[in-house]
């Protein structure tokens, strides 16, 4: 099980990298529009992306 977390950490730091090494200026422009949001437009932000997450954990991993 603990290999199975570190796998889906090491999968999120690469996802989490690609796009300011392969465009660092679209990187920089879409956090400084994430800054303009406001705290009830990023709670719900993170919300979607939890329920997603979980459904596609549910859909995907399911057969494991």
């Amino acid at each position: 099980m603990s290999d199975v977390l570190w796998l889906a950490l090491a999968l999120f730091l690469v996802l989490e990298g690609l796009l300011p090494a392969l465009n660092p200026s679209g990187w920089r422009r879409m956090f400084e529009q994430i800054l303009q949001l406001s705290d009830q437009q990023l709670r719900t932000f993170g919300l979607v992306s939890m329920c997603l997450g979980l459904t596609l954990l549910w859909v995907f991993g399911g057969s494991t």
